[in-house]
């Protein structure tokens, strides 16, 4: 007659161990994850417009605070080391997104712009806010 054979019985640490293992790796996926977007190194409102299309992809982001400072992707620097930057930065389409503060003076915007031409920028896209009023 055979034996049966006994099996150990399994405790619950056996039985939750898979369940840990995946939470410790989606916990790590998620701080990995979190860590991918650069925040604003200053903060930006954006004026409104009436556009409603989606925002434009490009290779470099130029920011201009309120108080006129300057940064490109994420780095605030000098309006001279801005403009030598866009000049290496720049693809051979010369596409550049510029978000602006809504409060910053147009004079000041427009003189940027003109100096972000020079430098080689062909396609300035303004990043705006939908006007849902």
């Amino acid at each position: 007659m055979p034996r049966p054979s006994r099996r150990p019985r399994a405790s619950d640490d056996d039985r939750i161990l898979p369940l840990v293992n995946i939470v410790f790796l989606l916990l790590i996926f998620f701080m990995v994850a979190g860590q991918l977007t650069r925040s604003d190194p200053f903060e930006i409102a954006p004026p409104r417009s009436a556009s409603t299309g989606a925002a434009p992809e490009g290779p470099s982001v130029v920011l201009v605070a309120a108080d006129g400072r300057l940064a490109l992707d994420g780095e605030v620097m000098a309006r001279a080391a801005l403009l030598a930057a866009i000049a290496e930065r720049l693809g051979p389409d010369g596409r550049l997104r510029l978000r602006v503060d809504g409060r910053a003076g147009a004079v000041g915007i427009v003189d940027l712009v003109a100096g972000l031409k020079a430098a080689g920028a062909r396609d300035i896209r303004l990043m705006t806010v939908a006007d849902t009023r």
